[in-house]
């Protein structure tokens, strides 16, 4: 969890101490908690500091139990769970009516009810819609809703919107067909194919209060991307349960994390015989010449279909993938099914985004610039030596961050007085400001509830938005009182009448004091350190610890290291292991545990009724019980909305209530926020980061299916805490991660409190290793901006698997260790320890595809179909440029001001036929409307360069470089717009085939783009 700490301020004051108290019960069936024996004062204390006498108290440490939930045992693991399959009857169809646009109709029960997991819907109405010529909706919900009795919950328009029908419906690829044998099952296919996309034949659908199971099948050996959020493969693996409940974990794998994003992208790929005819493609098929046997690759006709399935549904998931099918089982809610046809990956996210009106935020100019936080920087002192340190090693910074350290007592909207004083606010944003450096502060999604014994522990935040009614409360309408990094703490409800304006008057007031340029919002699953509505009746207790101890506390030591840092780091390994040692004898062996006797809650449904805090099936949520660090399901909205209803769209909506408030604190300007928790559309209105990963080589592995998957669910805008967040890094793992993340659209290095920094200046090889991908990552700014406008408008995505830019590659489906930067740029990390080279595949050679070495221009010898290997020591990053592209640059500067200050250039990569083109956006890098923009196309044949421009954008900078790789046979003179360069600024290798044109400046003063213009070179 990103924020972890305890009252830094008065860290030499408290004793954290637990007082003996009652064992805590939870009351669930309220919501409330309830003590078992009445809690204990906590007692006053009097010391002398410093020689003033100084009156304190103790601070209550909640009891490890309160966050401990009912032993569940999910279904997945369960031995005697019924399956619904067997048991259940399905339905019938009648009153079917069909028409140009789709069919309705009537389903229902086909026999006696099975109530097995919860109480049958009778009466089903299904309704397929035929939205447009890429789209086809099913919608199956229960026929007779009366919201008085809340025994299901459709999702409201307004929450997330509901892809709506377009006049192009009647030229749909995509065709629905039901059946009624044995009982109501329905597919969906490709007309222009014949494939089979979605088909429940032979399945049961299930339709109850609290579970809800349709089936479909798939091919074999299927490749399926999405259903998120949790650290995997790139490609779903084949015996996966992918639950979806939004959860405050620190990235565990292959279990439910932060997000809900149930949308799968599913490739196909076929190959065309004799007659014409599209067999599917087994992996049986592929094995020889398959990468890394070294055997190439005969390419045959290949193709590829891609499509999309989004449900749309916010209830806790779980979608069970097997060898031959996908079993989508939820605990509430309705079928509500979109498919996307594609037949591309790009074509189907465009669709995706496009029809839920979800197309990502465009972000400003300065938040692609390098980004430092940890948790731990302790006052504006410390904060303004590691940006002058930063400067001092001339490695770029861009913004500063900071975790909840700054707060007053955790509180959101306050400084602490002693550290981050009010008073230093002033000197410490002149100098940040006065570099063109920002600052973003963490916002987490509990406040404070104060003391009301205690008249000092007031807290405005709270009583402002406890006079507007905008906090979460318990069914018997008290106020839900849970516990985060503060204490007892309350929620905000986004469904009452005034929660975000409230939210969004206290970001506007505290920008006053505070100018930060962005937001980063945390803990918003939503997170609570207790079971139930643990606080209610204890606030006389606040302030409180948390139930757990905290990173730097006695017995809680960091000694953990990235694997093989007794290999690199030999004498720190040594010291840290005899360390850990010794830790470990402490807390004695556990590597045996005893036999279990646990003694599972088995919920049984009632009829007419739900249990919401134990449904009677039991997703393998990685918390357990659901209300187990997080708020209770049975908390109710002002409407009376269960959380249980709208749990994982707590994130959601919390950063669009921020995103709002921002746009009040900064007219005109687009907002910039970083947020944890995201679902369907999130994308709009913040970017993402991949949550509290660990120092380890596995997680750097990871964080580029990470970064795939939320290309597809349209956050571009995402990125690691690169280096690690918790443990301790070293400077291999870190030198390795400070160059991959620098292709990586959000680029931060973040860690935990109390262990070792890890800014890239405290090694030597770090630094240098960071500086290098910097510059890179700097000169490619304007083709990232580029890229982003892109996304912006049209539902591309920016980082892309190189299956997805190559569709025609069946064995390039499960790459997940390189990934392309946009179409041009291709990036081969090193994953791994202790190497000094890596392979990788140059896709696309057995169809003439060329690729160059950004540092030399040199073209790449490579075989089609064979894994290569390349020369990658610590310091250095393989980075390539795709043969027809023209990729627009600008020189580095130490931020993005500075950047944006200076000369352009252009690489200029020509294909197999001496071809290349290419596009360059550029506006103000601020504002949500512009007054002008500019537009730059690029298209390279024949020996010449076409340059054309449109738009009234005024950019002066100058044309200082222009670089053509793939340029064989020689080199003639050299023109722009008719003028001769001088041959002193032209240099040519015609064995590497790479011209390098420079000193161009005075024959584009006034601006390299004020007009278009043709550069020539041909002999």
């Amino acid at each position: 969890m990103a924020p972890t700490s305890f009252f830094k301020r008065a860290l030499p004051l408290f004793s954290f101490q637990a007082l003996t108290h009652g064992q805590q019960s939870i009351n669930l069936a309220n919501g409330l908690g309830a003590s078992a024996s009445p809690r204990p004062s906590p007692s006053v204390n009097t010391v002398t500091i410093n020689g003033t006498p100084t009156t304190f108290r103790d601070i209550f440490t909640m009891p490890a139990s309160v966050d401990v939930g009912a032993d569940l045992l999910p279904y997945i693991d369960d031995p005697e769970a019924v399956d619904a399959q067997t048991v259940c009857p399905g339905y019938k169809a009648s009153q079917v009516e069909e028409s140009d646009h789709g069919l309705t109709a009537v389903l229902t029960l086909a026999g006696k009810p099975c109530n097995v997991y919860g109480n049958d819907v009778e009466v089903l109405n299904l309704k397929v819609e035929y939205q447009s010529a890429n789209r086809l909706a099913i919608n199956i919900s229960p026929a007779n809703i009366d919201a008085s009795k809340s025994s299901w919950y459709i999702v409201p328009e307004e929450l997330i919107p509901r892809p709506k029908g377009e006049s192009s419906a009647g030229d749909t690829d995509l065709e629905f067909d039901w059946n009624d044998e044995p009982s109501f099952w329905f597919s969906v296919t490709r007309h222009s194919t014949g494939d089979v996309i979605f088909s429940s034949e032979n399945t049961k659908l299930v339709f109850e209060d609290q579970f809800v199971e349709f089936v479909s099948h798939l091919p074999e050996d299927y490749n399926l991307y999405g259903l998120g959020e949790r650290i995997h493969d790139f490609r779903l693996n084949r015996n996966l349960s992918a639950t979806m409940y939004a959860a405050d974990a620190g990235d565990p794998i292959d279990r439910n994390i932060y997000g809900h994003q149930p949308f799968y992208l599913e490739t196909r790929y076929f190959e065309t015989d004799e007659q014409g005819r599209k067999k599917l493609v087994k992996k049986s098929q592929l094995n020889e010449g398959a990468y890394g046997t070294g055997q190439h690759h005969q390419r045959s006709s290949y193709e590829s279909y891609s499509h999309g399935v989004y449900l749309r549904n916010l209830h806790g998931q779980e979608p069970q993938l097997s060898s031959d099918r996908i079993t989508w089982r939820t605990i509430g809610g309705s079928i509500d099914l979109f498919f996307y046809d594609g037949p591309t990956q790009p074509e189907v996210t465009k669709q995706y985004l496009k029809s839920l009106d979800a197309l990502p935020a465009m972000q400003q100019y300065f938040s692609f610039g390098y980004h430092q936080c940890r948790w731990g920087y302790h006052n504006w002192t410390e904060l303004r030596e590691v940006v002058e340190t930063f400067r001092a090693f001339d490695i770029p910074l861009e913004t500063i961050w900071v975790d909840i350290d700054y707060m007053d007592q955790y509180r959101d909207f306050t400084l602490d007085p002693v550290t981050f004083p009010l008073s230093g606010v002033k000197e410490f944003f002149d100098y940040l400001h006065s570099n063109n450096q920002h600052f973003v502060p963490i916002v987490d999604s509990a406040i404070y509830i104060p003391n009301p014994q205690n008249a000092s522990d007031a807290y405005d935040t709270y009583t402002r938005g406890n006079e507007t009614g905008s906090f979460l409360n318990n069914p018997d309408g008290s106020q839900y009182i849970g516990a985060v990094w503060p204490g007892y703490t309350v929620f905000p409800d986004w469904l009452s009448a005034n929660g975000q304006a409230w939210w969004v008057k206290e970001l506007v007031d505290w920008y006053k004091e505070v100018p930060f340029s962005g937001i980063w919002i945390d803990m918003s699953e939503v997170s609570s350190f207790c079971v139930g509505s643990c606080g209610t009746g204890n606030i006389t207790m606040n302030p409180v610890h948390p139930p757990f101890s905290l990173p730097g506390e006695e017995g809680n030591k960091i000694f953990d290291f990235p694997e093989g840092f007794n290999v690199t780091n030999a004498t720190e390994a040594a010291s840290a292991s005899s360390a850990s040692s010794s830790q470990a004898s402490k807390i004695g062996a556990t590597a045996v545990p005893p036999p279990s006797t646990t003694s599972y809650l088995k919920t049984t449904q009632t009829p007419g009724t739900r249990n919401v805090n134990h449904p009677p099936f039991v997703i393998n949520n990685v918390q357990g019980d659901l209300a187990v660090h997080a708020v209770s399901p049975n908390a109710t909205h002002a409407n009376g909305v269960q959380e249980y209803d709208v749990h994982s769209i707590f994130g959601h909506q919390i950063l669009n209530a921020t995103y709002q408030g921002l746009l009040s604190v900064f007219p005109g300007k687009r907002p910039f926020i970083i947020g944890r928790s995201t679902t369907t559309g999130s994308g709009k209105w913040s970017g993402h980061w991949g949550g509290d990963n660990a120092s380890k080589w596995y997680y750097m592995y990871f964080s580029i299916s990470q970064a795939l998957h939320f290309s597809l669910f349209g956050i571009p805008m995402f990125g690691v805490d690169t280096c690690g967040f918790n443990g301790n890094t070293d400077y291999e793992l870190c030198a390795r991660w400070m160059q991959l993340s620098a292709f990586f659209p959000f680029y931060r290095n973040h860690n935990v409190l109390s262990a070792l920094s890890q800014e890239p200046y405290r090694w030597a090889s770090v630094a240098a290793s960071a500086k290098s991908a910097m510059q890179i990552r700097y000169s490619l700014l304007p083709y990232l901006y580029t890229l982003f406008y892109e996304a912006h408008t049209t539902g591309s995505t920016v980082m892309r698997a190189l299956a997805w830019e190559f569709p025609n590659e069946p064995l390039l489906a499960d790459v997940g260790t390189q990934f392309m930067l946009g179409a041009n740029i291709l990036v081969t990390p090193v994953l791994e320890p202790q190497v000094d080279t890596v392979k990788g595949v140059f896709p696309g050679i057995g169809d003439g595809q060329t690729w160059y070495d950004w540092y030399t221009g040199a073209r790449v010898d490579a075989q089609a179909g064979v894994n290569t290997s390349i020369s990658a020591p610590l310091g250095h990053i393989p980075v390539f440029l795709r043969g027809g592209s023209v990729t627009p640059l600008q020189e580095p500067g130490y931020t993005t001001t500075a950047s944006r200050k200076n000369p352009w250039g252009l690489t200029v990569a020509l294909d197999g036929e001496g071809k290349a083109s290419g596009w360059l956006y550029v506006d103000d890098g601020e504002s949500i409307e512009q007054e002008a923009t500019l537009e730059v196309s690029f298209e390279a044949r024949d020996g010449k360069l076409e340059v054309e421009v449109e738009g009234a954008y005024k950019d002066t900078n100058v044309l200082g470089n222009v670089t053509v790789l793939g340029v064989f046979g020689g080199v003639g003179d050299v023109e722009l717009g008719g003028k001769k360069v001088d041959r002193k600024n032209v240099e040519y290798d015609e064995a590497m085939g790479v011209l390098k044109i420079t000193g161009l400046n005075h024959l584009t003063k006034g601006g390299a783009w004020k007009c278009g213009f043709t550069l020539s070179w041909s002999a």
